[in-house]
């Protein structure tokens, strides 16, 4: 993973772990504490319950955020086009998460962030190398980085002093593009390393681009090109996520475009942080912990993934045991089975597989009571914008009390009981 992009929302799971499937249903289930918390216009109980106006949205949003009305305005019209319910509560979520991670600034500045960025450059990026480019050449294609970012544009200016300076994640994204701009075409002029020829043409900038998540809610880019909605090219997609439209518009697509029956608010934070169904998935960890007296890790994955997010085929903990507890109480549940169905772990319909409704069926046997249906996923947050590591709790507890605020806000300040 690399840590230049993470805000407080970055992971030390798996960079962009966030972009998951399942992401094409477009209508949001309604919490049961909130009837239509995350529901579409059509879920909506009566127009009461909709901030019509972006003035409305406007009087939510922290007195002291520059621009309220545009911000506001934005959010108005994005969730329009999303077609997402404009109830208080889908609102206010919106309003806490952009709070969060970004103090509602769309391009915001980032404390010593140059030396921190030059300092995880010359770690993490010849890690990189050696796994693209192979044990033999991917030393000397490092070699050559430090060389550039040492001495080019020019040794006054470098890539290097230029990084020093940098007090936004824009800044710094810029000068990345400018120093794998420069080696591609280095490449290509100069035959360095031809062997690595073949590797241009997947855009080395992009995939080596340390900036992974931008904007005022801290999406992830490759979350962003899945479901961008033009042709642009992924430089012109990052200087869009940059802008205040741009970084809400991916931001609540994120947050809101995907159905979850969660009855609390916070777990849809917490998967906003940890990844989409986490909360869930944590939940059905603990289950079969429970059922087997195991102590696994409760982060919400299910399966094992590489940097690319793939599933890879060494089993996880969570499938091996799975294996043992079918086995266990003598179910006719396959290996093959069992890792197609946790392969739909990042979507709702997950719920409905039978490795899923198995476990959901012996813990009610066993303990006599249905499982809870989501916990808070145990994942450590780490990155540059932090102090100290926290975790997704803490997170999602930060969120909860930014979005308990505007509450209190939308019902004139009334007492809003707590979850």
């Amino acid at each position: 993973m690399n840590v230049y992009g993470m805000n407080i929302g970055f992971l030390l799971k798996a960079a962009g772990r966030i972009t998951l499937a399942g992401m094409l249903l477009w209508s949001l289930s309604a919490c049961k504490e909130y009837t239509n918390w995350s529901g579409t216009d059509e879920n909506s109980l009566d127009n009461s319950q909709i901030f019509i106006q972006p003035a409305q949205i406007s009087r939510l949003i922290p007195a002291r955020v520059a621009q309220r009305d545009a911000w506001a305005a934005d959010i108005s019209q994005i969730m329009d086009e999303l077609k997402i319910s404009k109830t208080r509560e889908n609102v206010c979520s919106v309003i806490a998460v952009v709070d969060q991670e970004s103090n509602f600034v769309a391009n915001p500045t980032v404390p010593d962030l140059g030396n921190k960025a030059i300092k995880a450059f010359q770690t993490e990026v010849p890690q990189k190398f050696v796994r693209q480019f192979g044990p033999a050449l991917g030393p000397a294609v490092s070699r050559y980085f430090t060389y550039v970012l040492l001495n080019k544009p020019s040794k006054e200016n470098s890539f290097l002093v230029q990084m020093r300076s940098v007090k936004t994640e824009q800044q710094l994204d810029l000068i990345y593009r400018q120093i794998f701009t420069y080696v591609a075409k280095q490449f290509y002029a100069d035959s360095i390393a031809s062997a690595a020829a073949k590797f241009i043409g997947k855009d080395l900038g992009e995939e080596n681009n340390p900036i992974t998540t931008i904007g005022s809610m801290q999406v992830s880019v490759k979350y962003a090109r899945q479901y961008q909605r033009d042709h642009t090219s992924v430089n012109e997609l990052r200087d869009y996520m940059y802008t205040r439209g741009g970084g809400l518009y991916y931001g609540i697509h994120r947050l809101m475009k995907y159905p979850a029956n969660y009855d609390n608010a916070r777990y849809r934070f917490a998967d906003y942080n940890s990844g989409m169904y986490s909360s869930r998935n944590a939940a059905f960890q603990q289950d079969i912990n429970k059922l087997l007296n195991l102590n696994m890790s409760l982060d919400g994955d299910l399966l094992l993934y590489d940097k690319d997010d793939n599933a890879q085929s060494m089993p996880s903990q969570t499938e091996t045991a799975l294996n043992q507890l079918f086995a266990d109480h003598g179910m006719a549940m396959q290996p093959e089975q069992i890792r197609a169905d946790l392969l739909q772990e990042k979507q709702a319909e997950f719920e409905n597989t039978t490795t899923y409704q198995n476990v959901i069926s012996l813990y009610k046997r066993q303990f006599g009571k249905n499982p809870p249906y989501a916990i808070m996923p145990q994942v450590v947050i780490s990155g540059p914008k932090l102090r100290k590591d926290y975790n997704t709790n803490w997170y999602a507890t930060n969120v909860t009390r930014r979005y308990d605020i505007c509450m209190r806000r939308s019902d004139g300040g009334k007492h809003h009981r707590k979850r």
